[in-house]
């Protein structure tokens, strides 16, 4: 990619999360509370080689949920932030002790800035669906929601959905402490792509109409073992199809730390 600050897009868009994200939502209950946590990730991705730092939250009320994150990305050579990304949601239920407590009404933002790039204001509105085991330590949601992208120029064609599936699994396998979570999205956006399969530059830029995205979880409390549960490691893997200025599939893991506050 000949344009430095489109490259630096391409690197750093990806990282962001476009729904409720999978280690705050395994911590939903029908019952008051919640938690804040912060997960610091290596990306191994032959096009990223970046660290990003997640401050992320999620806390019930009488009223429904809030689920926030801040994404914001470094790299090795830049003496700053590259950018950073945040998205905020809130699903509303007042009927919680009714047969219909499982359905949830949700509002929710996404922005950020990389670079000399803005992503676009996006507005989402619809429902959610939580489903649980007895005893919530498997936890899944569906999420339809109409999704409306603030385009710098009208653009037509597009399908304004997103399809959300959410998952978090603790004591995975009868392990201790080991838990697997994560969401995928489709949904219909109007943008251009830059780079290949293979990272190199495109000989003209393309367009796409829809993308995929997936960030499997796994996470260990490791800390449990000496007195500290607050400490997890684990990683990531995101899995994407048309995302940010990248064409095609592509598979990027992470490692990463996570502190539980």
């Amino acid at each position: 990619m000949k344009n430095i600050a489109a490259k630096l897009l391409a690197l750093a868009l990806p990282l962001a999360a476009s729904s409720f994200g999978a280690s705050a939502q395994e911590a939903r209950s029908t019952t008051g509370g919640g938690s804040t946590n912060i997960q610091l990730f290596y990306d191994f991705g032959a096009d990223r080689q970046i660290v990003t730092a997640t401050l992320e939250g999620f806390y019930n009320d009488p009223w429904g949920n809030t689920f926030f994150f801040i994404d914001t990305d470094f790299g090795t050579s830049v003496k700053a932030p590259l950018g950073a990304y945040c998205e905020i949601a809130r699903c509303f239920n007042f009927w919680k002790d009714t047969p219909m407590g499982f359905l949830s009404l949700q509002a929710e933002y996404n922005g950020g800035r990389y670079s000399d790039y803005g992503i676009n204001h996006a507005f989402l509105a619809g429902a959610d669906f939580f489903v649980h085991s007895a005893d919530y330590r498997n936890c899944f949601n569906f999420k339809l929601l109409y999704k409306h992208i603030l385009y710098s120029t009208p653009v037509s064609g597009t399908v304004p959905l997103q399809f959300t599936f959410v998952w978090g699994m603790k004591n995975l396998f009868g392990v201790k402490g080991l838990a697997f979570s994560g969401f995928a999205d489709f949904w219909g956006e109007r943008h251009s792509l830059f780079t290949g399969t293979d990272g190199q530059p495109l000989p003209a830029p393309e367009e796409s109409s829809f993308v995929f995205l997936s960030e499997p979880q796994l996470w260990y409390g490791v800390g449990s073992l000496f007195g500290c549960d607050n400490l997890n490691i684990g990683g990531e893997v995101e899995l994407s199809w048309d995302f940010g200025a990248c064409k095609g599939f592509h598979c990027r893991p992470c490692a990463g730390i996570k502190w539980i506050f």
